[in-house]
């Protein structure tokens, strides 16, 4: 079965690299449109978690919202299959970034300058590998949690590989990825927008406790780093832009700032984020689960 999954996947990249971007995004929104339809529970999660966050909102609204969502991430995934094999040339044609001209002046004037990135699934979130276009003194380095396909992880390793970050499994290449972070002028990018179950720290976002992951915090005091927060917004159809937002102290008045504290701040910018495109977030992952010992 993998085997199958495997050249299938192939067979979709390949397609995907010889159609135009433009094409692919109104591909994609068309199917995201039909899983509006024939996936139920994921409906559901989108459309609970927008009623939640945007009380305000009338049904309609809501719904509309929650489709429109399900077209945007059809047209990302699709346009993820070409944009992953793309150079650094084609990639200038469809990504704008700013504001990273603020991390090359960082660089500039510190040697040993270090930085972590509090990103999300914002847009076409794959892109945030090329946010060295933005900042070439860089080297880009984040996470992932492995497929259970080796087969797979290698078709995504090359894609990925153009953009030139580097890529390690949370669970297994701990000390590797400590080993980066100690090197002068990383640009650590973080996925820190979904629930991050026992291991985070219970906040609200949009007024709804939940688990929230603390990784940019602690990563950044831990390893002196400076944190900003990141977004990537779709402009166009098969267009994008990443927006590099404003620094998040993690020092005050001489004193490191709580990781609760520094958080609050990011929760503050990421409801920023969403509040700004709702529709180019992602809603149907279940973002607000209950406490473990609630379900018991």
């Amino acid at each position: 079965m993998e085997t199958i999954v495997y050249f299938s996947a192939r067979c979709f990249v390949c397609l995907a690299s010889i159609t135009p971007t433009i094409c692919l995004a109104w591909v994609g929104r068309q199917i995201g449109g039909l899983a509006w339809y024939l996936d139920r529970r994921h409906r559901k999660v989108a459309v609970d978690n927008i009623s939640a966050a945007f009380p305000e909102m009338k049904a309609t609204e809501v719904v509309n919202l929650a489709k429109q969502n399900f077209q945007r991430l059809g047209e990302t995934y699709a346009c993820i299959l070409k944009t992953g094999g793309m150079n650094a040339e084609q990639i200038k044609n469809i990504l704008s970034i700013e504001g990273y001209e603020r991390i090359e002046e960082i660089f500039a004037n510190d040697k040993d300058a270090r930085v972590v990135l509090s990103i999300g699934h914002y847009g076409n979130f794959e892109l945030f590998s090329w946010i060295v276009l933005g900042a070439p003194s860089g080297q880009v380095v984040t996470t992932y949690r492995a497929l259970r396909q080796p087969k797979l992880n290698k078709l995504l390793f090359q894609l990925r590989a153009a953009s030139g970050c580097l890529y390690f499994e949370r669970r297994t290449e701990g000390d590797q990825l400590k080993e980066a972070i100690n090197s002068p002028h990383i640009m650590l990018g973080l996925l820190a927008d979904q629930n991050a179950g026992d291991g985070g720290l219970w906040l609200p976002v949009f007024g709804r406790d939940t688990s929230v992951s603390p990784a940019p915090a602690v990563l950044a005091k831990r390893y002196n780093c400076r944190l900003f927060p990141s977004a990537c917004f779709r402009t166009s159809a098969g267009r994008w832009k990443i927006e590099l937002g404003p620094e998040i102290p993690v020092s005050e008045n001489g004193q490191r700032r709580s990781t609760e504290a520094i958080t609050r701040d990011i929760i503050e910018v990421q409801e920023k984020t969403i509040r700004r495109d709702p529709a180019n977030w992602f809603w149907v992952h279940n973002r607000w689960k209950p406490r473990q010992e609630e379900t018991r």
